[in-house]
């Protein structure tokens, strides 16, 4: 699971980018809104030689590095991917502050879509956002997707119970707001 865009290149996460990845996962900006986030420099190099042993585009979590074309990580995108081709698949997107309002958040996303909808013949997506992260919520209804849901109070998230609100979109959406004709 490798893409390139104009700007960016959605590949593996690699050992050297422990650090960059510690750094801006680990800034309160972004992890305010984030189930998890590395405590220490040694759990993102952890989490990144976990996630090397794993095969992208295979059932499961997988986490993949968004970078500039010369290489510079500047974010990541997790993707669950369900056993059943039928199910619903899920994903997430964390950028790096000074990354943020530049639009690589939804080239990257305009391109998982891709992905999704046409080589992976997905029938729906979700996304789960806490909805005081008002550029994450408008980031989806910019893609296109539909609030679902939103479950007060829903989950603990260090100490503090927080909302959930729930985006979907199906393949048939996904190909109108893209001018696909599938």
């Amino acid at each position: 699971m490798q893409f390139d865009t104009p700007r960016l290149r959605i590949d593996a996460l690699r050992a050297d980018d422990a650090e960059p990845f510690f750094a801006y996962r680990a800034d309160p900006v972004v992890m305010r809104y984030q189930g998890w986030y590395p405590a220490t420099l040694d759990a993102a190099r952890t989490f990144i030689d976990t996630q090397a042993q794993l095969t992208p585009g295979t059932p499961g979590w997988t986490q993949r590095a968004i970078r500039l074309q010369d290489g510079t990580l500047i974010g990541d995108l997790g993707v669950h991917l369900p056993e059943d081709p039928d199910a619903t698949a899920e994903f997430g997107i964390s950028l790096a502050p000074a990354r943020q309002g530049q639009g690589f958040a939804i080239e990257a996303m305009r391109t998982l879509f891709d992905w999704l909808f046409g080589e992976r013949d997905m029938r729906r997506i979700v996304a789960s956002v806490d909805p005081r992260n008002e550029g994450s919520m408008a980031l989806l209804g910019r893609l296109g997707m539909r609030q679902e849901a939103h479950f007060r109070e829903a989950y603990l998230l260090r100490g503090e119970w927080v909302d959930d609100v729930v985006f979907a979109m199906l393949a048939r959406e996904w190909a109108a707001a893209s001018g696909d004709s599938r």
